[in-house]
């Protein structure tokens, strides 16, 4: 495994470049030892590592050290409970490392963790360890978390799906350690489109780990079973009607609230091209929904629970984790033409304070400087969100076998990402750009587009940004 791994970002706007040079300085602090393993917790004041953000993360911040990318992977795999449970949260304390099992925590896991593997090249044994930690998750999820027996795993507190205070939740625990639901509450335990699809985002990373091991046959098999988790998303949580997922209720009620979760669906590739179309077009682009401002607020900012409140809460506020995992979710269904105007809003945000703070106010853009803690900064989300829009806006990133190429206009900027043996530069004009691999020219072309090419620079594909 080559460890080396940097990038050289320098731009002519020396705002985007003070932002983008604070956000890796200020990611050096996040940087802990957990026994001797060298991992990058939350930061913010969230000193663990959480499985909703680590992990993604952690392949974030593998632009510049594939050691902690690669740790922050292995951390959560190596504690699976004996049962097949992943911890939801890992803390490091008076020097041990505890695993802790009392919510799930969201599930930003399969897709990073085996990128890694093609970044990182840890070997045959990191893909085997991955394949028998989703597999057990996967069998986990539905021996315990389908405890009506309607074929739609279930969240059974707030925790499960990291919406902190989310009203949606009502009256429902913050956190469950238990393997029974809570009883006596009005909303839990909920049929959850997010439970739904960690099972798919499992079930999918298993078929294509068994493909790169030319298991065909039982790459069908997995692929069939994630299939099996998207009908039932359509069947039983689509709404037709309103071009959105509800979660429902303990007695199967549709929980109407316009919240943001069906982006997280597309995060987690759990739902059809034509479902994801519908929420983009109907919702996530209604400026009296989603596309506010400062776009994308956890709730609607029309619904009746939507609440515009700074300290950490999801039922309205826009929050950078949120901005972190658009990246993927909109690359997953072809809108990679959104991921400049969010990162321009987010850059927009951050770049006159450079606080990397947690939420952000919809309707004026403004970040709430504030926490439950006091006042927030070196908030992990918010940094690698800056550092990886910037990647592709500008620069250049590796999905497994393939590299994107981000060409936009707005500033001039060289951007040198050093991975391996290897140097991929992308230099960007008011006109134009030119990307290179090791010196060697490998495309110049006009603005405003994203290139996707092969290990080698042949192109696969240009996006009109």
């Amino acid at each position: 495994m080559n460890n080396e791994a940097r990038v050289v970002f320098d731009t002519e706007d020396t705002s985007v470049k003070h932002l983008y040079d604070e956000a890796e300085r200020k990611c050096l602090p996040n940087i802990r030892d957990f026994s001797g393993r060298k991992v990058l917790v939350e930061g913010g004041g969230y000193e663990k590592i959480w499985l909703e953000t680590q992990p993604m993360g952690g392949e974030m911040y593998a632009k510049r050290n594939t050691e902690v990318g690669l740790n922050n992977q292995l951390m959560f795999m190596e504690h699976i409970r004996e049962d097949g449970r992943i911890p939801g949260s890992i803390a490091y304390e008076d020097g041990r490392v505890i695993p802790q099992f009392n919510k799930f925590q969201g599930f930003c896991f399969p897709a990073p963790a085996l990128n890694m593997y093609y970044i990182a090249a840890p070997g045959p044994d990191y893909l085997d360890l991955l394949y028998s930690t989703l597999e057990r998750f996967d069998e986990y999820l539905w021996r315990v978390r389908d405890s009506d027996g309607d074929g739609c795993l279930e969240s059974w507190c707030k925790y499960d799906t990291g919406e902190d205070n989310a009203l949606r939740y009502m009256d429902s625990p913050d956190a469950w350690s238990e393997e029974y639901p809570p009883e006596g509450c009005r909303i839990v335990p909920m049929a959850s489109l997010d439970i739904m699809s960690y099972s798919y985002s499992a079930r999918e990373t298993l078929a294509e780990i068994s493909r790169i091991l030319g298991k065909e046959r039982l790459a069908e098999s997995w692929q069939e079973k994630a299939e099996l988790i998207k009908k039932k998303i359509r069947e039983y949580l689509w709404s037709e009607e309103r071009g959105t997922c509800f979660d429902r209720d303990k007695n199967h009620f549709e929980l109407p609230v316009m919240y943001h979760n069906t982006l997280r669906a597309m995060y987690w590739n759990s739902i059809d091209r034509d479902m994801a179309d519908a929420f983009v077009k109907r919702h996530l682009l209604n400026p009296e929904e989603f596309w506010t401002r400062m776009p994308l607020p956890s709730v609607a900012v029309s619904d009746s629970l939507f609440r515009n409140i700074s300290t950490n809460n999801w039922s309205g506020q826009c929050e950078a984790l949120t901005y972190q995992r658009a990246i993927r979710a909109l690359e997953n269904y072809g809108y990679d033409s959104l991921i400049p105007k969010l990162g321009k809003c987010l850059i927009d945000a951050l770049k006159d304070e450079c606080k990397f703070v947690q939420q952000f106010d919809p309707f004026t853009g403004r970040i709430s400087k504030v926490s439950l803690e006091g006042q927030i900064d070196s908030y992990g989300p918010a940094m690698l969100s800056v550092m990886e829009y910037v990647s592709r806006m500008y620069g250049v990133h590796r999905e497994r076998m393939q590299l994107y190429w981000g060409c936009s206009t707005g500033i001039e900027s060289t951007y040198e990402q050093y991975l391996g043996e290897h140097v991929y530069r992308v230099e960007n004009t008011h006109s134009g750009s030119c990307g290179s691999i090791d010196g060697r020219v490998i495309f110049e072309t006009k603005a405003d587009v994203k290139i996707i090419t092969d290990l080698n620079g042949e192109i696969i594909k240009v996006i009109e940004l």
